[in-house]
């Protein structure tokens, strides 16, 4: 049986599984589902709603709805380089009761020091040993080291989760999170066994049922190999999708040397609204982890977190 680790006791719940914060897919039914499973969801701001300008009263309305469908902890993401220094959806999560906000894309001496004035434990992705340490030191109660497996924005030391986890736990004295590339128990075995006291999955949580993703993003998951992904961008900012004709696009550029601001012009955000919310798997970004090879059918974010559970015991016997 999983142990209750220090993210349990942490964070209040019952197994160390927390769901990433998938921008516009990270939704109030998909977050209660892996909450009532006993792991942490997590609710984006933007989640359904591509209009930055409507995206106060949409967080205000995904906590309310989540709270609604569940009595058990859940939490907020804010990648700071979208809200910067503006608190005001930071004050909305803080009014609503939210008591757990993952961080990341940006400093987090940012808002930490303000989230944990108020009663709400922060933990923050980081992609280094450095990242990690600094994260520490700005007092944050956690940090999600996450190799570049993960789908979406990536670091461009690229770091693998495996040398990644090692490293970082062996550098901070807060609990380690594991995240990128890990999609089912033997992910999560490894991840513990690499001395991560919890993980974070994404790409696995978007072929659930409660997931507002469309069908044919869910469907390519579902049908991706081992090499279906790429990541695109390293001029840019690194970013980790499924393979389609966007994706070669870009690279073909790239390779010829095309200026940054030629790039930025292809790499509109609302090319990631066309893949997850439109279903246009074809010309969109559609973001999505290494570890889509390992997805083979859309199941309830319940049977994810249960079948890891499950499957971690049958592991751990076999060793």
């Amino acid at each position: 049986m999983v142990k209750k680790t220090k993210v349990c006791e942490l964070l209040g719940i019952e197994y160390p599984i927390i769901q990433g914060g998938m921008g516009l897919i990270a939704n109030a039914e998909l977050a209660a589902a892996v909450s009532n499973a006993g792991g942490l969801g997590i609710i984006s701001p933007n989640a359904g709603e591509p209009d930055w300008g409507k995206v106060a009263d949409n967080l205000r309305n995904q906590i309310r709805k989540a709270r609604s469908l569940t009595d058990k902890p859940f939490g907020v993401n804010f990648p700071i380089h979208q809200i910067g220094e503006d608190r005001s959806l930071i004050d909305i999560a803080i009014v609503e009761g939210v008591r757990v906000v993952t961080t990341g894309a940006g400093s987090p001496a940012l808002h930490t020091h303000y989230l944990k004035e108020h009663g709400v434990k922060v933990l923050h992705v980081v992609a280094s040993v450095r990242h990690a340490t600094g994260a520490e030191k700005s007092g944050v109660d956690a940090v999600i080291a996450e190799g570049y497996e993960s789908g979406g924005i990536n670091s461009p030391d690229e770091l693998t989760t495996f040398v990644l986890i090692t490293q970082v736990v062996d550098a901070v004295r807060i609990p380690v999170i594991a995240a990128g590339g890990i999609c089912d128990a033997r992910g999560f075995a490894a991840a513990l066994a690499l001395g991560a006291e919890g993980v974070q999955m994404g790409t696995r949580f978007i072929a659930t049922h409660e997931c507002i993703a469309h069908q044919n993003y869910k469907k390519a998951i579902v049908a991706a190999s081992d090499t279906a992904t790429v990541i695109t961008g390293r001029r840019l900012m690194p970013i980790r999708g499924l393979k389609n004709e966007l994706t070669k696009e870009v690279q073909e550029k790239e390779g010829a040397g095309t200026p940054p601001q030629e790039l930025l012009a292809i790499l509109s955000p609302g090319l990631t609204e066309a893949a997850m919310l439109r279903g246009d798997i074809v010309h969109g970004q559609a973001m999505c982890g290494a570890g889509a090879g390992m997805i083979d059918k859309i199941v309830s974010a319940g049977d994810v977190v249960r079948s890891i559970i499950k499957g971690y015991d049958r592991i751990v016997a076999g060793l």
